[in-house]
């Protein structure tokens, strides 16, 4: 079992030119810097996998899950300077950015 106090932070990219293989290598190889962020436990970067039921939504071009071992890790990932480079370099690329943050419901 997890424990109750790990956050998890899920950010779902959808690019403005989703066409545009450079656009892809470029967010790409933003979240995989984010990864270097001290206070974050685990990471994993994904894409749409395809699957196909009414309830799964396959708009989104990229998918950054974040597993931080508190809220004040999680806090401490937001203001860190790699995050805030992470924004500054790739935010022209996405038209929309989705969160959802979690914790345990224990």
């Amino acid at each position: 079992m997890l424990s109750e106090n790990l956050f998890i932070h899920h950010v779902y990219f959808w690019l403005k030119d989703p066409s545009n293989p450079e656009n892809h290598a470029m967010l790409l190889d933003g979240l995989r810097t984010l990864g270097k962020i001290t206070s974050i436990r685990s990471f994993h970067i994904g894409v749409p996998a395809g699957t196909n039921r009414s309830v799964i939504d396959t708009t989104y071009d990229f998918s950054w899950l974040v597993i931080f071992g508190s809220p004040e890790a999680q806090d401490d990932y937001q203001v860190d300077p790699i995050h805030q480079i992470f924004v500054e370099k790739c935010g022209h690329l996405w038209k929309r950015v989705q969160v959802y943050d979690s914790v345990g419901a224990f």
